[in-house]
């Protein structure tokens, strides 16, 4: 029986592939910065770990707790909408720590598993923003851009290992709470100067149109994991399917 290893499982995405890899048999390595047992449904094959992907202890806790894993989808993110101008380096270096330098440490800390049996998959998820800029969203696409860019990279480097990676693109999700988690860090900060922009760039956000699911997620991250002959860059719900088409 396989074992993947998921982060950022408390909510959304995250959970939402966690699930799906359970009713398929695997076992799941379910990981959140704060374990809470009452959001996944209980398994014999299912292990709740905390992990803090902006600690280096942490890190080598979890990996040392999870065991051979077959898989990593490198999942956790954190979201940040608002003008650049306004944003302080903090904000910036907290989104960059967790989406960009998190996701390299996981697969760092995981590569030697992997390229020691030949054998392992690494799924990273990122944006469809990184495929059409959207504004008030500079440091966020940029922080999934570097990994878009890592993952390419780091996709041939593995080859000699037979070691796949591969990257998970989702659109829009507003059934997630990514959305406000993205809003809750403007901070109030926003300059008076953007303020007509952004109310505008706010409603248009809520006007009708494709969006993407968690479950659509969940699919591409499965298909990433177990379909070798996928390309490295998958799409995932309708929106992102369709901006993805038209670049």
């Amino acid at each position: 029986m396989k074992t993947v290893l998921i982060t950022g499982c408390s909510s959304g995405f995250g959970l939402e592939t966690a699930r799906y890899f359970l009713d398929r048999d695997w076992q799941v390595v379910a990981t959140m910065r704060t374990p809470r047992d009452d959001v996944m449904p209980r398994s014999e094959r299912l292990r709740v770990l905390a992990l803090d992907v902006t600690n280096p202890d942490s890190i080598r806790q979890a990996v040392q707790a999870a065991g051979p894993i077959d898989a990593l989808v490198n999942n956790a993110g954190i979201g940040m909408l608002g003008a650049l101008e306004g944003t302080s380096m903090q904000v910036a270096r907290e989104v960059f720590e967790t989406n960009t330098f998190g996701t390299i440490a996981m697969t760092q800390a995981m590569l030697p598993q992997f390229r020691e049996r030949k054998a392992g998959v690494i799924v990273n998820v990122t944006s469809s923003v990184t495929l059409k800029s959207l504004p008030l969203l500079s440091v966020y696409t940029a922080s999934k851009a570097a990994i878009n860019a890592f993952t390419e990279s780091l996709a041939l480097e593995l080859q000699p290992f037979n070691v796949r990676v591969s990257l998970v693109l989702p659109g829009r999700a507003p059934e997630t709470s990514f959305g406000a988690n993205a809003r809750s860090r403007m901070q109030g900060n926003s300059p008076e100067a953007y303020a007509a922009f952004a109310q505008s760039v706010f409603a248009g956000m809520g006007q009708p149109s494709l969006i993407t699911r968690a479950l659509d997620v969940a699919e591409a991250v499965w298909r990433a994991v177990n379909d070798a002959s996928c390309p490295v860059r998958i799409a995932a719900g309708a929106d992102a399917v369709a901006l993805a088409e038209s670049c």
